[in-house]
C-alpha cells in the first residue's frame, strides 16, 4: 500500500529519541514577549510531541532520552506515563543539567516564535550507554530528529541507534527538526544531517531544512524531485518535503509523488504543526494507509493542533482527526 514494511510481533510500534523538553506557552497572545506576563507549561520537544502524538492516536509508543533530576524531570516522565507512553529507556541526569525551556511568543497568528534555552541541558547527555540494543530491536519503529544530533553524547547515542534499528529491521523515521541556535555552524549541521539521513528510511522536512542539508554539497536550487532522488539511492523509501501554506509534496522511491492538502482552520499559532503532522502521518503508514491518505491524516492533525494553545496537550486522537475531516474544508 505505501511501500514500508514493518515487522511483525513487536511490543512497541514506534520508539522516540531525542529533545524532550518543556514549553511555556503565552497566555496573552496578540503581543509581544516583552509584554506576555503568564504562560502555561506543557510537555515539548519535537520527538516528544511527536510521541505523545502517535500514542493518542493509538500506536504503542517508548521513548529513549534524559531529563534533569528535578521537578521538570520528574513532570516530564509523568506526563508521559500518563499519556501512555513507555518510560523505562528514559534516564535521568547526576551532572547537574537542567530542562531545557522553550518559550513561545504569539504576535499574531502568522507572527510566532519561540525563545529556546538550551545550555547544559539533560537531553543532550544522553550517551551511548543509555541505548539499548534489546529496546530498539522490540520496536517496529524508531523516530530520530534533528536536535539531538546537535551536541556529544547525544550525537553518538543516535548514530547508535541508527545501527541497532537498521541491524533490526527497524524501520526509521528521521524529522529534520532544525533549529540552528543549537549548532555551531551550518557545515556542521550539513555533516551530521546527512550522514544520519543516509540510513533513514522515511524523511520528512520543509523546503528550508532540506536546502541547508544540501548547500555543502553545492546543490543550489534543487528541486523537490532531485533532492529525493538523492535519498532514494541510501535507503530512504518515502521523502516528504514540506512547503508551510502550500502543502507538502510526498516521493516514494516507486517514482511516484503526491501532493498534500491544506485544511481552512482558524489558526491560533504556527508552532506544533510539523510534529502534528509527523505523528498522524507515522500513523497512517503503520496502520497501511496508502501514502496520499497517511498525508491528508497529517495535515488534518496538524490544522487541529495550531488552532489550540499548546502542542503535546492538543495532538488529537484519530476519532478527532475523523470527526474534523467530515466537515473540514480544503484549502489546495
Amino acid at each position: 500500500m505505501n511501500g514500508i514494511s514493518f515487522s511483525e510481533n513487536r511490543s512497541l510500534d514506534v520508539i522516540g529519541l531525542g529533545r524532550i523538553c518543556v514549553d511555556l506557552n503565552a497566555n496573552e497572545t496578540l503581543r509581544p514577549m516583552e509584554e506576555t506576563k503568564t504562560f502555561t507549561k506543557y510537555v515539548g520537544g519535537s520527538p516528544a510531541n511527536i510521541a505523545i502524538g502517535t500514542s493518542r492516536l493509538g500506536l504503542k509508543t517508548g521513548f529513549i532520552g534524559k531529563v534533569s533530576d528535578d521537578q521538570m524531570g520528574r513532570f516530564i516522565t509523568t506526563y508521559l506515563e500518563d499519556n501512555q507512553i513507555n518510560t523505562e529507556s528514559i534516564a535521568t541526569d547526576t551532572s547537574g543539567a537542567v530542562t531545557g525551556l522553550a518559550f513561545t511568543e504569539i504576535k499574531s497568528p502568522e507572527d510566532c516564535s519561540i525563545l529556546m534555552y538550551r545550555d547544559n541541558v539533560a537531553d543532550l547527555n544522553l550517551n551511548t550507554s543509555e541505548v539499548s540494543e534489546q529496546y530498539i530491536m522490540s520496536s517496529k519503529s524508531l523516530l530520530i530528529s534533528g536536535t539531538a544530533l546537535a551536541k556529544s553524547p547525544s550525537r553518538e547515542a543516535v548514530f547508535l541507534a541508527l545501527e541497532y534499528a537498521r541491524k533490526h529491521d527497524v524501520v526509521v523515521f528521521f524529522d529534520l527538526d532544525y533549529r540552528p541556535y543549537t549548532w555551531q555552524s551550518e557545515a556542521e549541521t550539513a555533516v551530521y544531517y546527512n550522514l544520519a539521513a543516509e540510513k533513514c528510511d522515511v524523511i520528512i522536512g520543509t523546503r528550508e531544512e532540506f536546502d541547508m542539508m544540501e548547500k555543502l554539497l553545492k546543490f543550489e536550487h534543487a528541486d523537490d524531485r532531485v533532492t529525493a532522488e538523492k535519498w532514494f539511492s541510501y535507503n530512504a523509501k518515502i521523502v516528504v518535503i514540506k512547503h508551510g501554506a502550500g502543502g507538502s509534496i510526498a516521493y516514494s522511491n516507486e517514482g511516484e509523488s503526491y501532493q498534500g492538502c491544506t485544511f481552512k482552520t482558524k489558526v491560533l499559532k504556527t508552532f506544533g504543526a510539523g510534529d502534528s503532522y509527523a505523528s498522524a502521518f507515522m500513523y497512517g503508514l503503520m496502520e497501511g494507509y496508502a501514502i496520499p491518505a497517511a498525508m491528508r491524516l497529517g495535515s488534518a492533525s496538524a490544522s487541529i493542533v495550531i488552532s489550540k494553545h499548546s502542542c503535546s496537550d492538543a495532538m488529537p486522537t484519530i476519532e478527532e482527526i475523523e470527526k474534523f475531516l467530515e466537515t473540514a474544508e480544503e484549502i489546495n
